[in-house]
């Protein structure tokens, strides 16, 4: 069964700096591409970022492009998103997907909430 759980998320004033954790678990880890996917409220699901099993091809969404950075460290089962120069328009529940660039519900994890205020 796969067990995806999203930490990090909090209150951050416009312009800071967040680092998302994404801890696997109940699959092969280091053979599958992963990804983040964010929702914000009254919205639909956005792809944010993906990353290929072996962290050689990354990819982003234009919207956080320069200010988003995807990893992984498949020794810990750890997904990473470090999320600089945050804006109000990244407010959203963020989660980790296995995938690179959709994947069914019953993939996702739980979520984290980001919210970005003054």
């Amino acid at each position: 069964e796969v067990h995806l759980m999203e930490s990090g998320g909090g209150l951050v004033q416009p312009g800071g700096s967040l680092r998302l954790s994404c801890a696997a678990s109940g699959f092969t880890f280091g053979s599958y591409a992963m990804s983040w996917v964010r929702q914000a409220p009254g919205k639909g699901p956005e792809w944010v970022s993906g990353i290929k099993s072996d962290s050689r091809d990354t990819y982003y969404a234009d919207s956080v492009k320069g200010r988003f950075t995807i990893s992984r460290d498949n020794a810990k089962n750890t997904l990473y998103l470090q999320m600089n120069s945050l804006k109000p328009e990244d407010t959203a529940v963020y989660y980790c997907a296995r995938g690179l660039r959709s994947a069914p519900r019953s993939f996702w994890g739980q979520g984290t909430q980001v919210t970005v205020s003054s």
